[in-house]
Parts: structure tokens; C-alpha cells; sequence
């Protein structure tokens, strides 16, 4: 994880992903929801380096696929087209088809080649995306460099979500401003690998792609891939990362000397949008932490911490405010990690249960209360090395088993 000093990283409180030098939005009602605005883009003055992740499900949809064929031209894109209400996935040929038309006529309405445009869709499994809608919608896009058009993009790409996500951070790299600008959806099956829900985020660095793509790689795994909220992952999971180059530092490479400036810039903004996503769970009330200190590595510290916030058994006991922490033994108890079972310290916040394995005195009173806030923090040390790292998750309630049981109506 890197280690970000905060006065070389400053949140940008009324940033968005149009923050950054050469970006627009803009979000449109095209028809495919009842009455929210349901198709989104974002456009850059100049073709953009790109990196991008992606699921890494089987049934990976059609316009994963396109965007891939897009960016593997030559690793730019200069915009990206998203749908809600349709993930287009399992839609076989005719599926991909559409993708591709859809591309197409994004393409010529904003007069770029085709191998510039990504696209993505977001929505209910197996159904055919509604190309009449979608055509006419693409010609009422008109990308602006205003808060009301990041905030229509910000809604048109949402699905279950009860709140938007952004988030925006600068720093300066060769006495340039640098800016980092996110904007991401995803509320259920989330629980990535490699990726999750759809992210875009945009920078004005200059960087070239595969030095992007390295720093894109690094800091998901330490935010992206550590948040779950149901332990399932999408058909259409993707985070694409585009750099304008237009704040005009000195290009950068692994071999900059202001290279960790930048992907502790860009990890804080993952970040950011990670835990937003994790708080915004379909149907939760809690942002829950789990922070794993002396594992064996990183890696190992990561298994567990996303072991223990994706257990369902850990998730109910935190929205019944229950400080039962037999949850999260059981929960480390069956993680690839290495452990050793008689060493284990856990805390709730800051009121100890465990001390080398063995139970402590502790007021339930107190840790019901703390149990009962919105943001909960679980600390666990194995004492067996310098590993360390961190999970989001939320908790587990009777709404999420309601909005998953009627999501089709």
C-alpha cells in the first residue's frame, strides 16, 4: 500500500470526474428508465492514453468486449458512452452487435473514429438493449464542462444506487497541478476480482498507457478489489482510466522521481469511490472497516480483511449491533491466509474482545453503542509479521433481500 503524505494530496471537495483539463459530461433521459436519466458520456478535447480493468467472469457482456477491441487500436480513447437500465450481457450475437452500433453512432455524433469510443452498459442481465432509444438518445448528448453536467453523467450511469459517487483529489508533479477526477456506480453484486461495478476516472497527467495501466493495476488492488458488498461480481464490471495529458508535466514513468505522488493521488481517489460504493450496499445502514495488521504480507492481510467484511455471518451481527466477535474468529478461521490461532488480537473500535486468543472483559453496553453509528471499524493483529491491509464492506439487512427479490419489477 502506498504510503500518502497528506500535503502533497488535496481533496478537491466540488471536484468531479470533469475536474481534470480537457474533459466533459453530460447525462440524458433516453427512455430506458421510467423517468431518471439513463444514458451518460464523457468526452475529452484530445484522444486520451487509457488503462482499463475488467471482470474477470466467464460472461463477459458485449460491450466489454468492444471496448477492449477499442482500446487495443492503440491504447486511446477520446469518449465513452454508458447505459443504465440494460447491462446488455448474454444477448449473443445480436447483443454484440448492438455494442458495436452503439459505438458507431456515438462515434459519428461526436466526430471521432470509431476505435475511440469505449462503451459500457450497466442493468438487468439478458435483455436486449432498446437501439431506437438509444440512437435517438446519443443525438441529445451535448458534453459540457459544468457541475450540472457532471452531476447528469454522475446520475445517468446509476442503477440500485441511492447516492451518486465521485471524487476528485489534486497534487502538483513538476510544479504542475495535477488533477484526478472519478465518477463510478455500483451498489450490489459487488465483489471484484480484478476490477468491480463500472468506474471512470480522469486525469490531466501526462503519462503514456502502460505506465498508467501499471499504476492502475497497483491501486486496485488495494481499493477496488478490497471492497464487497454480496460477494457476487457482474457481467460488466470495468474501471477505464483516461489521461488528457493537458496539465503538461514531464511524462511519466515508474522511473519519475514524482511517480508515487501520482498513484498516491490516483489511490486516493479509488479509494474514495471504493468505500462510497461499500457504504452505498443495496439496502445498508453501515460502512464497515476491517484493518488487518502483523500478517505474514500484504497479501496475506488483504485475504483476511476481505474475508472477514464479506462474511455474512459478521454482516448481521454488525446491523443487529451484536459485538459478537465469534463472527470474525470464524471468519479468519477459513481464509488461505496463515495463521496462527493462539496469537489473534481483535478490537471493535477501540474496545479490545480478543488478546492473544483469549477472550477480554469488555462492556457490551459500550460496544452496542459503538455498533450502532454508521461507520464501524474492526481491527484485527495476527502478530506474525509486517503485513498489513485493509477491506470495505457494509452491513447485511432485510432490505438488501428485498430489493434482490423484486429487481426485475
Amino acid at each position: 500500500m502506498i504510503d500518502i503524505k497528506e500535503n502533497q494530496i488535496l481533496k478537491v471537495k466540488d471536484g468531479s470526474v470533469i475536474t481534470p483539463k480537457g474533459f466533459k459530461s453530460a447525462g440524458v433521459h433516453a427512455g430506458l428508465r421510467y423517468s431518471k436519466k439513463d444514458l451518460g458520456a464523457i468526452v475529452c478535447d484530445v484522444p486520451a492514453n487509457v488503462a482499463a480493468v475488467y471482470t474477470q467472469s466467464h460472461f463477459q457482456a458485449p460491450p466489454l468486449k468492444v471496448t477492449r477491441e477499442s482500446i487495443a487500436v492503440e491504447n486511446k480513447l477520446q469518449a465513452v458512452v454508458i447505459n443504465s437500465a440494460c447491462a446488455n450481457a448474454c444477448t449473443g450475437e445480436q447483443g454484440l452487435l448492438d455494442a458495436y452500433e452503439m459505438r458507431t453512432e456515438s462515434a459519428a455524433h461526436f466526430g471521432l473514429e470509431d476505435h475511440l469510443v469505449a462503451v459500457a452498459s450497466t442493468g438487468v442481465i439478458g435483455e436486449l438493449l432498446q437501439m431506437d432509444k438509444i440512437k435517438a438518445g446519443i443525438k441529445q448528448l451535448e458534453p459540457t464542462d459544468t457541475a450540472e453536467a457532471a452531476e447528469d453523467f454522475q446520475t445517468a450511469i446509476l442503477t440500485t444506487d441511492l447516492v451518486m459517487k465521485k471524487a476528485c483529489y489534486q497534487t502538483t508533479i513538476d510544479g504542475k497541478t495535477i488533477t484526478i477526477g472519478g465518477a463510478a456506480k455500483g451498489s450490489g453484486m459487488i465483489h471484484p476480482n480484478m476490477a468491480t461495478m463500472l468506474g471512470f476516472v480522469t486525469t490531466d497527467a501526462n503519462i503514456d498507457s502502460a505506465s498508467l495501466q501499471t499504476a492502475m493495476k497497483a491501486v486496485t488492488d488495494v481499493t477496488f478489489n478490497q471492497i464487497t458488498v454480496d460477494g457476487e461480481t457482474s457481467t460488466n464490471d470495468m474501471v477505464l482510466v483516461m489521461a488528457s495529458g493537458m496539465a503538461e508535466n514531464n511524462q511519466l514513468t515508474s522511473e519519475h522521481p514524482e511517480w508515487e505522488t501520482f498513484t498516491a493521488a490516483l489511490q486516493s481517489t479509488f479509494e474514495d469511490l471504493a468505500k462510497q460504493i461499500a457504504k452505498d450496499g443495496e439496502g445498508a445502514t453501515k460502512l464497515v472497516e476491517v484493518n488487518v495488521t502483523g500478517a505474514l504480507s500484504d497479501t496475506d492481510a488483504r485475504i483476511i480483511a476481505k474475508k472477514i467484511v464479506g462474511s455474512n455471518l459478521v454482516k448481521t451481527a454488525i446491523y443487529g449491533s451484536d459485538a459478537n466477535w465469534g463472527r470474525i474468529i470464524g471468519a479468519i478461521g477459513h481464509s488461505a491466509a496463515t495463521v496462527n490461532p493462539d496469537k489473534v488480537d481483535i478490537s471493535i473500535g477501540t474496545i479490545q474482545m480478543l488478546n492473544g486468543s483469549q477472550p477480554v472483559a469488555f462492556s457490551e453496553e459500550l460496544a452496542k453503542e459503538y455498533l450502532e453509528g454508521t461507520d464501524i471499524v474492526i481491527h484485527v493483529d495476527l502478530h506474525l509479521g509486517a503485513g498489513s491491509g485493509t477491506a470495505w464492506g457494509c452491513d447485511l439487512t432485510y432490505d438488501y433481500v428485498k430489493i434482490n427479490a423484486s429487481y426485475r419489477t
